[in-house]
């Protein structure tokens, strides 16, 4: 009997275990390079680079890296052409959380700056605060802070210097309407904001200003209009005038108190479908006149739009900004952040305000050198004489 037998041939060698594993390194770190410099692209890159050459070429090896960063990121954002996003360094990104949470540290005032050429025109001041317990009073203009005098130029960075750290004083020289000046000091204390007050006007009309779109503006709205409610008034005068805005939800929640059923808002993000919010019938069933200026922006000149829009509320005031972008604020790893144009906001109706604004029903110019709210506000004159026309 004949057998075949099956031959073996012998086995390869086999790549040791390590090897394998460091050739599946390499390969996946070339496609993650790849694809970094692909997400990246030339700009990107180039950006890189530049730091790259700074930090290991550069001769002075003690150059503050980080105060170029800051002014590169800066110029970058410059350089998107968008008016409405903005890079804030770590101490003003500190700052800026502060103000949106509406605490900060400060003395309790609200100015309006570049309202006179001599100083800052006080418009309010907190109840309680270290300004109200020192003697400033609404219609004072601070001249001099710390001992340097007010100016055109310097009263961008007025607040900033009022404000500072808690326990801490500053001088500030004040004008009273009766033409005297006095030094008063105030001790800088941590303050919360309430974002709205009411006022009861005479003919029965209600007053209801609105400082900001912030953390727990809704509530502090609400609760004003409530308060003026209980009095019965027969027409309402929203004061939005040189409101910055603020956050989505907030402006959100005052459209559904204030207007019957309909939609009230609608936003389109770059990446994502378009919402839509809608009001419920719930509503203030009163006449509606808005006051608005040059520095109504983003969040309060979408409200005055969509109660022009929904109830046909009159506007009194100034023409807009014309903001109609919405902004995130990103953290960045430096502690410094960046706010981006993330989407596009219009009314219920779909009307956007890029560009364009609002114009008023009663186009009346503000005068910045006399308090808001007072006899002399001509703007707020004018809001109840429409609402008495109305009535």
């Amino acid at each position: 009997m004949h057998m075949n037998s099956s031959s073996r041939r012998p086995a390869g060698r086999r790549l040791p275990l390590w090897l394998i594993l460091l050739l599946y390194t390499l390969v996946l770190a070339l496609i993650g390079t790849a694809v970094f410099c692909a997400v990246m692209g030339r700009p990107g890159l180039t950006m890189m680079k530049a730091y790259l050459l700074a930090k290991f070429a550069f001769v002075e090896k003690d150059a503050d890296l980080d105060s170029a960063v800051n002014q590169g990121l800066n110029s970058f954002v410059d350089g998107l052409g968008d008016r409405w996003s903005y890079f804030l360094d770590p101490s003003d990104l500190t700052a800026t959380s502060e103000r949106r949470a509406n605490s900060y540290v400060g003395v309790g005032i609200t100015v309006l700056q570049h309202s006179r050429e001599d100083g800052l025109l006080v418009h309010a001041v907190s109840k309680g605060g270290p300004a109200e317990q020192a003697g400033i009073v609404p219609g004072d203009v601070i001249t001099a802070i710390d001992g340097t005098p007010m100016t055109p130029d310097n009263q961008e960075t007025a607040t900033d210097r009022i404000r500072g750290e808690a326990g801490t004083s500053v001088t500030l020289t004040v004008l009273h309407a009766d033409g005297t000046a006095e030094d008063i000091v105030c001790t800088r204390a941590k303050l919360h904001n309430a974002s709205a007050m009411n006022l009861m006007l005479e003919n029965n009309l209600g007053l209801v200003r609105l400082e900001n779109f912030y953390s727990g503006a809704a509530a502090s709205f609400k609760e004003n209009v409530e308060a003026l409610l209980a009095q019965s008034p027969e027409g309402l005068v929203i004061d939005v005038r040189s409101n910055p805005g603020g956050y989505v939800d907030e402006l959100e929640s005052i459209l559904d108190y204030l207007l019957p059923e309909g939609p009230v808002f609608r936003m389109k993000p770059r990446w994502g479908m378009e919402t839509v919010r809608e009001s419920d019938a719930d509503c203030i069933d009163l006449p509606m006149v808005v006051l608005v200026n040059a520095d109504t922006y983003s969040a309060a000149e979408l409200l005055a739009a969509q109660l022009r829009e929904s109830v046909g509320a009159k506007i009194v005031g100034e023409v807009t900004s014309g903001k109609g972008y919405s902004q995130m604020t990103y953290s960045l790893p430096n502690g410094s952040g960046m706010g981006l144009s993330t989407a596009e906001y219009t009314t219920g109706g779909g009307h956007s305000l890029i560009g364009e604004g609002i114009t008023p029903d009663v186009e009346l110019e503000m005068d910045r050198s006399v308090p808001l709210m007072g006899e002399a506000d001509t703007q707020l004159q004018a809001a109840e004489d429409l609402l008495l026309q109305q009535g």
